[in-house]
This record gives structure tokens, C-alpha cells and sequence, in this order.
């Protein structure tokens, strides 16, 4: 095809370079115009203690120190930070910056491939298949995935630099390999499969096996060990910390090993035929005998063939086993939740089918005339159908009413989804269509906790008091270990049934779980102050202070309780602070008092 192309190649390359920038703008734009999730949005940014302070020491050390939400990935932190430094909490701008990655690595892989291939149009081909196939829409439309946008920036510019690393091998360039590689690591762990895709890349396209056939094995060790060494410390980082965010459900592990051959051959035909795009897919239980043996006869015989023909037909090899190698790590093996597959889990996965359809197609066709008339207009044809789709399916993610009303209509017993669409509903502040939706996810799933605490906010909303107080106390029962359930129940034990002792109780038992439990001191101190306990109060409210130095709520409270406790100046200075940050309770209260000047 490029030898038709009456154009200089380097003109070529920039046209790739434009057309593959514009179109996928064109596709993504609109998420420049959506919303937060509520499905991890809320916690890894707008409810985060951190982010929201912008790029600080503090939030550094944080950053690279914290397991919150049972990851360690720092600089995915320290992106989000910067972002609020930039757009503060505009969902807007972090929208933007997780398109713009999105970008780069579509960018950076038509370099890679087309440096190491020289095939242009080929190479345009993955890129384009990268970039505008449906399911990256996950990746880059949801904030909160933005470990993966990151951390496939990283491992493109890792391979990008190990190709110069391979053309001219010297310590500087291979330096500059393991910091983008550990960069990489640091955005998600599961860039630890790298190591693996560059000895791939050895075989083919970069054909180096070629001129080393003898001690090719030691050859490969001593070059790669340092990259293996950092892929097995952030392994064990990552298994140290992982944790199921109590789906109320221990599924064993015979159970998820008989899923993966499943899953890895549904996520090969999801990519090749994208459909049934959802936000939520479910772990089973009772997989048919079929299906399962199925699936692993599928893998095992394309596996088999796709090694017997891999001197012949290399990038076959190449791409089979990039897909492999990169999807294992989200087969299902560790546990996480009730939901089992996602479709942004093929984000990295597709390049590897990607090159198949690339190189492999061409294979089909003997003839190069009629190869070159074919060929370039169905993968246009692929690829303009591709991206109508994206576009369209990247609407359904302006907000969580929409997204999840979306899955609701095209799945059946859903709880999940029901549970986060009532959630949004509960924040426009339409309570009673959010409890017919709490309902209907707990009749689906009456093992999920969230749903129970969910509805139970809602109950309180309506001075249903009771029915929240049960909501919780079963949420509770089906999960003991969240602070937040505890911190819940224990205000509303304090602040509506004024029962004082057990509201201390819950919430204790939310800052044991939660040691930095913001807002449970700030109620802790308020039942102190209702108890006479004032000195216990003014701890519990500096505490949280000290968590928060912002915290307009803890400084009032302070207030009120200093001046309660007869220290009228600490009282005055402590209230004139509050009311500074935005909360003027305690300053009226006693200059009606006549007590502060």
C-alpha cells in the first residue's frame, strides 16, 4: 500500500500522526463534558482527604506511602493531584487529561511499531485499533481508571525507549528503560507482564534471536533480570495489599480457575466483535461443562498452532501471546468483589489482536495487487465502524444516571447497577426513586452490604428513622469490617435516638477500623459535648482538626465545646477561625451571648 502512496514516508508518518490525533478527539470529545461516577470517582478524588489539597508534601508522602482503596499506585495519586491543582474538582479537566494519555500511547505505538517494522500503514493500523476500538471507552471515559491511561503511557514509553535501547545498547539508554518501567509500575501493577512482552518483541518483530543463537537463554536473563526483579517486587506489593471489597460473597478458587479459560476466550471475542457492553459482569458459580472445556480446547489448539507456525508466520506468535501474557493478570484468579469482568480489562490485551489482524490478515491473500485493493479499505471499513460505535457508546457516560439506567435496560437482575443508579438519584436528591432502586438491589443481591447502608441514607433522609436504623444494623451483619457502616449508625443513634452510649460505641468501632476517621472524631466529640465530657470533646474535634485543618464543622464544634467548658477566649478565637473557613454557628451563638467582642 505505501508503495502506491506517491508521499515521502516522513510526510506519511505525520499524516498518521494528525489523522489519528484528530479522529480520536473527534470520538472522545464529549467526555471533556461528563461528569464523576459514583463508583470510585467519589472515593479516589471528591471524598479523598488528599487530592483535593493539590500537590503538597504531605499528599507526596501519602501518595507513596498509602494502600488506600487497596492499591499502591503513586503517581496515579499524584496525576489526580496535579489535576485538582489545575481544574480543582471540575470533572472536566480530569476527563481531558485521561484522554490526552489515551493519546500519547496511541502515538507512541504507531512509533514503536513503525520503528521497529517500518510498515507504516500496519503500524498506523494497531494504533488506530488501540485508540478508537469500544472497549478503551472504559478507560478513558471513567476518571477513576486512570491507572490504566497512566500506566499504558508508561509502558509504551518503556518499549519505546528499549527499541532504542536495542538499536545502540549502552547503560544510559538502558537506565532510561527501567524508569519508565518502574513508572509504569507505580501507575498500575499490572505492567509487571513487560518483561515478558519484550522478549516477544525480541522474536518479532525486532528479530534479535536471529543473531544470537547460541546462550540466547542467558543472553535474555542478563538483560532482562533487573526489569524481572522490579516485575516481582511490585508483584508481591500487590498481593500484600489486595483485599475483596466485601461483595458479601467468598467465591473459591476452583470457581475462578474454571472461569479464566472462559473469560480469557469471551474477552478475545469481545475484542474481535465488540458487544455486550456493560458496566457490570458477573462472577459465576455454575459455569456449563461446555463451555468450560470448551474455552480450553479453543486456547490450548490456537496456542499449539499458533507456536508450531511461529517461524513462518512470527507476529502470529507475537501478538497470540501478547494478548495471553497480558490478560492473565485480570482472569479472575485474586478476588475482587462480585463482578468478575470489566471491559477496560482488554485495554492493554487488544494490541495483541491488534497485530494479528495487522499482519495476519495480509497472509490470506496471495496475490499483493489484490491484497493492496482489499485490504486497506476493510480496515477502514473496521475502523470507521469502530469508532461511530465508541462515539455512540461514549454518551451513555455523561453521568451515573445515565450509565447505569443504560445497564439496567440491557441486563437482567442486575443489582449492581441498580444499587449505583439509586446512589445517583440519592445525590440529585430524588430519595424515593433511589429506595425503589435500593429495593430492587437488594432483592437481586441480598448479600451485598452497600445496598443496605445506601438505602438506609435514604430512609434518613426521609425521617424514616427506624427503617434506616435496621438498614444499617443488617448492612453491618453482612459486613463487619466497615467503619463506615459503624459511623453511620452511630449518628444516627446519637443524633436522632439521642442514645449516647450506644452512639459511642459504633462510633469507637469506626475509628478502630479507621484510625484517620475525619468526620467520626467530629461526632465522637459532639456525643462527648452532650455528655458533659468536654475535655474528651475538645480532643475528639482537634483531632480531627489536625486530619483536617480545614474543617469549618470541627473548629465550631471546638468552639461551642471550649466555651462550654468556661474557656471563653479559646472559645471567641477558636469561633472567629470557624467562622474564617465558613461556618459562623458558634460566632453568632455567643456574641448573642454577649461573650465575644
Amino acid at each position: 500500500m505505501a508503495n502506491k502512496i506517491n508521499i515521502d514516508p516522513d510526510k506519511q508518518k505525520c499524516i498518521v500522526y494528525i489523522i489519528l490525533t484528530l479522529t480520536t478527539l473527534a470520538v472522545y470529545w464529549q467526555v471533556s463534558k461528563f461528569d464523576f461516577i459514583n463508583v470510585d470517582d467519589f472515593t479516589f478524588i471528591t471524598d479523598n482527604r488528599y487530592v483535593p489539597l493539590g500537590i503538597t508534601l504531605e499528599g507526596i508522602r501519602w501518595a507513596f506511602s498509602t494502600t488506600y482503596a487497596g492499591f499502591w499506585h503513586p503517581l496515579t495519586w499524584l496525576s489526580f493531584m496535579l489535576d485538582y491543582q489545575v481544574y480543582g474538582l471540575n470533572a472536566s479537566g480530569y476527563h481531558i487529561t485521561n484522554l490526552i494519555f489515551h493519546i500519547l500511547s496511541a502515538l507512541l505505538l504507531f512509533w514503536l511499531f513503525n520503528r521497529m517494522t517500518k510498515e507504516i500503514w500496519k503500524s498506523a493500523f494497531i494504533a488506530a485499533f488501540f485508540s478508537l476500538h469500544p472497549h478503551q471507552l472504559e478507560s478513558v471515559a471513567w476518571i477513576a481508571e486512570r491507572k490504566d491511561v497512566l500506566s499504558v503511557f508508561f509502558w509504551m514509553l518503556t518499549l519505546c525507549f528499549y527499541v532504542y535501547y536495542t538499536e545502540k545498547p549502552a547503560i544510559k539508554r538502558y537506565l532510561l528503560v527501567l524508569f519508565c518501567f518502574a513508572c509504569g509500575l507505580m501507575s498500575k501493577s499490572m505492567v509487571v507482564t513487560l518483561p515478558v512482552i519484550m522478549i516477544l518483541l525480541d522474536y518479532w518483530p525486532l528479530k534479535r534471536f536471529e543473531s544470537k543463537t547460541s546462550n540466547w537463554f542467558f543472553w535474555q536473563l542478563k538483560e532482562k533480570i533487573p526489569l524481572f526483579i522490579l516485575s516481582a517486587v511490585f508483584s508481591i506489593i500487590t498481593l500484600s495489599i489486595w483485599h475483596d471489597p466485601s461483595s458479601g460473597q467468598d467465591f473459591p478458587m476452583a470457581s475462578r480457575i474454571a472461569n479464566a479459560p472462559v473469560v480469557f476466550i469471551t474477552y478475545l471475542g469481545k475484542i474481535v466483535w465488540p458487544h455486550n457492553m456493560h458496566f457490570f459482569h458477573y462472577f459465576s458459580l455454575n459455569l456449563p461443562t461446555w463451555q468450560l472445556w470448551g474455552a480450553i480446547l479453543l486456547a490450548t489448539f490456537s496456542s499449539i498452532t499458533v507456536i508450531i507456525m511461529a517461524s513462518r508466520l512470527p507476529y502470529l506468535f507475537t501478538g497470540w501471546f501478547w494478548y495471553a501474557i497480558t490478560i492473565l493478570p485480570v482472569l479472575g484468579f485474586l478476588p475482587y468483589g462480585i463482578t468478575w469482568m470489566h471491559d477496560h480489562y482488554t485495554y492493554l490485551p487488544s494490541i495483541g489482536v491488534g497485530i494479528i489482524l495487522a499482519w495476519g490478515t495480509s497472509t490470506l491473500i496471495q496475490k499483493q495487487e489484490l491484497r493492496e485493493k482489499i485490504l486497506f479499505p476493510l480496515g477502514l471499513v473496521v475502523l470507521i465502524t469502530f469508532a461511530i460505535f465508541t462515539w455512540h457508546q461514549c454518551g451513555y457516560w455523561k453521568d451515573s444516571i445515565t450509565l447505569f439506567r443504560h445497564d439496567i435496560e440491557i441486563t437482567k437482575n442486575n443489582s449492581m447497577a441498580h444499587n449505583f443508579l439509586g446512589y445517583g438519584l440519592y445525590n440529585k436528591g430524588k430519595i424515593r426513586e433511589a429506595i425503589y432502586h435500593y429495593n430492587k438491589a437488594i432483592h437481586i443481591a441480598p448479600y451485598y452490604a452497600p445496598s443496605y447502608n445506601n438505602r438506609g441514607n435514604a430512609y434518613g433522609k426521609l425521617g424514616q428513622y427506624k427503617l434506616a436504623l435496621d438498614d444499617y444494623t443488617k448492612a453491618i451483619s453482612l459486613q463487619a469490617d466497615s467503619a463506615e457502616l459503624y459511623f453511620n449508625r452511630g449518628t444516627m443513634y446519637g443524633k436522632i435516638f439521642e442514645q449516647y452510649k450506644l452512639a459511642l460505641d459504633d462510633l469507637n468501632e469506626a475509628i478502630r477500623l479507621n484510625n484517620d476517621y475525619i468526620d467520626a472524631y467530629n461526632n465522637r466529640g459532639i456525643i462527648f459535648d452532650k455528655l458533659g465530657l468536654y475535655q474528651e470533646a475538645i480532643d475528639n474535634f482537634n483531632e480531627a482538626i489536625r486530619l483536617k485543618p480545614h474543617y469549618a464543622n470541627a473548629w465550631s464544634n471546638l468552639a461551642f465545646s471550649y466555651i462550654n467548658f468556661g474557656k471563653i477566649d479559646l472559645g471567641c478565637t477558636t469561633a472567629n477561625k470557624a467562622c474564617g473557613l465558613g461556618n459562623c454557628n458558634a460566632l453568632e451563638n455567643v456574641k448573642k451571648k454577649g461573650l465575644c467582642n
